[in-house]
Order: structure tokens, then sequence, then C-alpha cells
């Protein structure tokens, strides 16, 4: 099971490169509004020191961290 997070915002102000940060996909983050218009989607293992002292102690034949979905959707606008 893993999380989701979706980033909102005003159209222009950095959510795609927020996006590529996270994510490090590499998509388009261009200074104009509304460069995204279909949402982008982007999955990340998320490191947890506790699950490796589990495993040191278990001794499992594979540990699955828990990962964290990221989704950069087009500027909101009103109306």
């Amino acid at each position: 099971m893993g999380f989701k997070c979706g980033i909102v915002g005003l159209p222009n102000v950095g959510k795609s490169t927020l996006f590529n940060a996270l994510t490090k996909a590499g998509i388009e983050a261009a200074n104009f509004p509304f460069c995204t218009i279909e949402p982008n989607t982007g999955v990340v293992p998320m490191p947890d020191p506790r699950l490796d002292q589990l495993a040191e102690i278990v001794k499992p034949q594979r540990t699955l961290p828990t990962t964290m979905e990221f989704v950069d959707i087009a500027g909101l606008v009103k109306g």
C-alpha cells in the first residue's frame, strides 16, 4: 500500500518543476501557462530505516518499501 499526493495550484507557479524534482521524471516544465494538459504521474519508493531494521532481524527473501505516487495536474483557474 502506498501514498498518493496531488500537486495542485495556479498556472505557471512551478508545479511541474516540483514534480520533476520529486520524481526525476524530466517532464516539460515551460515558462507559460497550461504547459501541462494531461496529468503526469510518477511513483517514488520511500526509504524507511525501520524497514531495514526489521529486515535485519527477520531476514526476508526480499523487502518492498512503500511508495509515494505524485500526480501533476494542469493549473487551476477561476470559473
